[in-house]
């Protein structure tokens, strides 16, 4: 098969597709790989370390896509990238379908193979492309949190950890999903109190096996968040929905309720945000203020680490490329469930149910 890595245009992606380790594995079984120039230059690998492994440099974005049967990337096509997509091309990413209507019609438009990393779902109902990612997004949550609480970027001026004789910083997470787990890891880690919120029993009991003791679980419910919010220097969003938007679980009005300068940051962004006030920002301008509340929403938060993201997204992303160039997209998701489950627009029609309750294309 021919494939193409074509280098991420989205605002302050520098991550990739593939790591050069992983093109040699596609080499090897006498598949053809398409790199564009430079693509890999953000994450710290170059176009000598994909020649070396057998890729062929393409200098465009344009023939990346015209020469290639199925094109790997890390973020959801933009809309420059649209036009270029072919019929019938497999197109392996992060879509994220049901937080954008104008990307779900421009991929009917190009009856195109559409299948998501974030829906491709594991035996075990986990979603192994998702994992790493939320990892990632996790551990960063609280990195970038203890940043903004900073007072000259307009927090309340706390440090998470403390000092003796100084009580910590506060963190509410909601979500006792991945995100939240890596969240709660790093939080607990710097020193900080943490409390972790979610309405599944078992996975608060997970947390509170795993995590040191002063990780306080919580059963989730509006009225708790009311409570919980007042009392919190940074509140990370780490909710998800497979494949659908996230629930919104603060309100504007809550907002009021919290002191000036504490920092929220949504994880969900992707999803639609698990905040009312959410809007998606980038690493160039990363955060807003409403009510005195510092918003952190940029949408592909990994991007800024792009050597650990891109490693580890080829980590779990290769064994099913694998399948895809060697079986064809229609023979592999046959014989493989979890990545049946990835499909979301297949020709022009839409085959992921929470894509249809999102825009009611039904």
């Amino acid at each position: 098969m021919k494939i193409g890595i074509p280098k991420e245009i989205k605002n302050n992606e520098s991550r990739v597709g593939m790591t050069p380790a992983g093109v040699f594995e596609l080499t090897k079984k006498n598949h053809t790989v398409y790199v564009q120039s430079s693509a890999g230059e953000g994450s710290g690998f170059f176009d000598k370390n994909y020649l070396e492994v057998g890729a062929i440099i393409l200098p465009t974005i344009e023939e990346v896509y015209s020469e290639s049967e199925m094109i790997v990337k890390v973020k959801e096509p933009i809309a420059e990238e649209y036009s270029l997509i072919k019929k019938n091309q497999i197109v392996f990413t992060y879509f994220h379908f049901a937080s954008s209507e104008a990307l779900t019609k421009a991929m009917i438009k190009s009856k195109s193979i559409c299948i998501a990393y974030e829906t491709v779902e594991d035996e075990e109902g986990t979603l192994p492309l998702l994992t790493p990612m939320s990892e990632v997004a996790g551990r960063m949550a609280i990195q970038q949190g203890a940043k903004y609480l900073e007072k000259p970027v307009k927090g309340r001026g706390i440090l998470l950890g403390g000092v003796p004789g100084v009580t910590p910083g506060k963190v509410l997470i909601l979500g006792a999903g991945v995100v939240g787990v890596q969240a709660a890891k790093m939080a607990a880690g710097l020193g900080a109190h943490v409390t972790i919120m979610d309405i599944n029993m078992k996975r608060l009991r997970y947390v509170n096996d795993v995590l040191p003791n002063h990780v306080i679980t919580a059963f989730s419910s509006e009225y708790s968040i009311r409570q919980l919010i007042k009392t919190h220097d940074l509140i990370v969003g780490g909710v998800l929905v497979k494949g659908g938007k996230a629930p919104k679980l603060i309100t504007k009005d809550m907002l009021k309720e919290m002191r000036p300068g504490t920092v929220v940051v949504d994880v969900a962004v992707d999803q639609g945000g698990c905040f009312e006030t959410t809007k998606p920002t980038t690493h160039q301008d990363p955060t807003y203020i409403i009510d005195d509340v510092v918003h952190y929403c940029v949408a592909n938060m990994p991007g800024a680490v792009p050597y650990t993201s891109t490693i580890a997204l080829t980590n779990v992303t290769l064994p099913y490329i694998l399948k895809l160039a060697n079986l064809g997209w229609e023979k592999a998701c046959k014989l493989d469930e979890s990545l049946n489950k990835g499909l979301n627009i297949v020709k022009g029609e839409v085959v992921y149910n929470e894509i249809n309750e999102a825009f009611n294309l039904n």
